[in-house]
């Protein structure tokens, strides 16, 4: 029988998703249909269990549905735990798996795609909202020597690095103290502003000499964070495309308990592009 799985969402017609799993099922020989599963916004829980009841197994999920999701799961990751986010779920009889896999997305694009290493490294995090959240325990596990968030409103990233700090050395600062101490290796996007056309407002210094500029945005809407990080004096720029298709990779991972091999999939999305 196939296996059907879904991408969760409102809006959802623009998700590179279902391009994503058919080619992981391709290459595992897997028979499975996916599909996107537009809900309406008052009407998450009803769609995905009309979903589940019709025989899927499955789920990605995405905006505005991930606290939704976290919600009707019935058992939780710790890493979807402590994101209070889930991007996936699995179904298996009455059970409703939640899972984040965002974080692992990110690190394993970082490491593994771009050949940048976390661990004792000086990481900027931008953004205390859902999408930092989701990263930042992975992010912890790596090891960093500094683990720094800044957002606009610096109780929202003084309450976020209070939380995750249990699990190792993470703080908030200002914007206008982050060029102080010789600067960031990596530093992370994940805030919106690049989509409404505005930057966070970083100054001199932010970017150590060889520094990789990450927005986890991809294709357009990562380009203006990163043209200026360019200008900074970052001197490596990644958008979030393989973030997308490692996030997804662990998730059929999740699901199936097969990883696929994502640069051949990265690299034919990025020639449609």
């Amino acid at each position: 029988m196939t296996d059907r799985y879904a991408v969760v969402g409102n809006p959802v017609a623009h998700s590179l998703s279902p391009q994503i799993h058919a080619a992981f099922a391709r290459q595992s020989g897997a028979d499975v249909e996916y599909t996107r599963l537009l809900a309406p916004l008052d009407g998450f829980a009803a769609s995905v269990n009309a979903f589940r009841a019709g025989g899927g197994r499955g789920v990605n999920v995405t905006l505005p549905f991930k606290l939704e999701a976290w919600r009707l799961a019935t058992r939780r990751s710790e890493r979807a735990e402590q994101a209070a986010a889930a991007n996936t779920l699995k179904f298996d009889g009455d059970e409703i798996f939640g899972d984040n896999t965002d974080g692992a997305g990110l690190t394993r694009d970082i490491e593994i795609n771009l050949g940048v290493a976390l661990a004792g490294k000086r990481i900027l995090l931008l953004g205390a909202g859902g999408a930092a959240r989701g990263v930042l325990l992975p992010l912890i596990e790596r090891k960093p020597v500094a683990l720094v968030i800044a957002n606009r409103t610096d109780d929202k990233a003084r309450d976020l690095a209070a939380h995750f700090s249990r699990w190792g050395r993470c703080v908030a600062r200002r914007f206008d103290e982050l060029g102080a101490d010789g600067g960031f290796d990596v530093v992370i996007n994940a805030t919106s502003a690049s989509v409404a056309g505005a930057l966070p407002p970083l100054g001199a210094g932010v970017f150590a000499p060889g520094a990789l500029a990450y927005d986890m945005m991809y294709g357009e809407k990562a380009a203006l964070f990163l043209n200026f990080s360019r200008t900074q004096g970052a001197a490596m720029v990644a958008d979030g495309l393989g973030m997308l298709v490692e996030q997804a990779a662990e998730s059929f991972f999740v699901w199936r308990g097969v990883r696929p091999h994502t640069a051949p999939v990265i690299a034919q999305l990025r020639e449609k592009r």
